[in-house]
């Protein structure tokens, strides 16, 4: 059964052409924990899994290896969907129980790059559903918490209507 506070992919974009590095962005939530990052990378589905590793280094302790990714077509024409095959290995950095295990994440789309995304996403969920794993966010909230004001018991909620922002200024830098 898949954690409760199971990692939430809640935006993300991506730019990329053909003469300009791909960059993009993500926001992770899980629970009361919220991550955000952008990165480049050499293309739009590198640059978007570049951020995701970023907005996670401190709950993984470094990033996890991509050891599979595969994109097959489900069927004909523009309207078909791929289906996208992701594979992952902890981060070389893990150590013990951490270190072990390969996750699987896949999603089907009519959009390849969501369709990649979510599915990096689904096989990251899968290791953190490891016991090893289960207080991973936790604990690298507790280190972020130092610097924060004390909290006041109560959950932050998300406003959708200030969410609603120009996010192109994370690819003018």
């Amino acid at each position: 059964m898949p954690q409760v506070d199971a990692l939430h992919l809640a935006r993300w974009t991506v730019t990329s052409g053909s003469n300009v590095q791909s960059r993009g962005a993500v926001v992770i939530e899980a629970g009361d924990h919220h991550w955000q990052a952008s990165s480049s990378g050499n293309g739009a589905v590198d640059a978007l899994f570049g951020a995701v590793d970023e907005a996670l280094a401190e709950v993984l302790q470094g990033h996890p290896r991509l050891v599979g990714y595969d994109v097959h077509a489900v069927a004909e024409g523009p309207d078909a969907e791929g289906l996208v095959s992701v594979r992952i290995r902890p981060p070389a950095s893990a150590e013990g129980a951490r270190a072990a295990g390969e996750y699987e994440g896949s999603s089907r789309s009519t959009n390849i790059i969501a369709a990649s995304i979510e599915a990096y996403i689904l096989a990251l969920n899968a290791m953190l559903d490891e016991v090893h794993w289960a207080d991973a966010a936790d604990t690298a909230a507790e280190g972020r918490r130092g610097a924060r004001p004390p909290s006041s018991g109560r959950r932050a909620e998300y406003d959708r209507e200030k969410s609603k922002h120009d996010t192109t200024s994370w690819f003018e830098q």
